[in-house]
């Protein structure tokens, strides 16, 4: 169980930017969902979704404005609407602690992966000659699940990724970022969506 564990570890800090909604109970234990605003390096902000138990915070009281440190995972799961699967994502919350405020010197967001590449990789180049790479990475969870994870990177990361192919084990280090983009919608319709995926800093294949 802690091997699994340890496939997929992710650290948070920031402002926690909404009350407590409930998510879902799983024996008797209450989720619910939390928005958390991590600093970037460019003076922006990723709004990142965690999902916390009610045995670890006491989620009766608004918390907005406050600064907390989270631990866990980035998980997956698919939601059915408009007859498509979506696939959400959050930080599922195994620890929680308030802190005085955003320490400079502490990295306020990274991640660790290790999965398995489960789509080929998408590379391409932007109009002002960037190149990207998109990978969905699969990361095995207990009782036979899995978390599905979209995993960006660029330059010489991104020319190693377009190499991967399906089954390749990876490890991925890097951080959580939100992304806003329209989604058309049916009958000519949008709505403003956010994505998140994982942006990587570092990564390996691993034989």
């Amino acid at each position: 169980m802690d091997k699994i564990i340890e496939n997929n570890q992710v650290t948070v800090m920031g402002e926690i930017a909404s009350e407590f909604e409930f998510s879902h109970e799983v024996f008797g234990e209450g989720f619910y969902m939390l928005e958390l605003l991590v600093k970037r390096l460019s003076d922006s902000f990723d709004r990142i979704p965690v999902m916390i138990s009610e045995r670890l915070i006491d989620v009766t009281q608004d918390y907005r404005g406050e600064f907390i440190q989270i631990s866990g995972q980035f998980r997956s799961y698919n939601r059915h609407e408009e007859k498509k699967n979506r696939l959400v994502l959050s930080v599922f919350a195994r620890e929680a602690a308030f802190v005085e405020a955003e320490d400079d010197k502490v990295k306020s967001n990274q991640i660790f992966l290790d999965g398995f590449i489960c789509k080929p990789p998408v590379y391409r180049k932007t109009p002002l000659g960037r190149e990207i790479a998109d990978m969905l990475v699969a990361v095995n969870r207990p009782y036979g699940k899995s978390d599905y994870i979209p995993c960006i990177s660029w330059g010489r990361n991104a020319r190693f990724a377009s190499n991967f192919e399906v089954g390749s084990r990876v490890q991925i280090w890097g951080r959580i970022q939100s992304r806003e983009y329209v989604k058309k919608l049916e009958d000519d319709r949008t709505e403003k969506r956010t994505a998140y995926e994982v942006s990587v800093s570092k990564m390996e294949e691993i034989s």
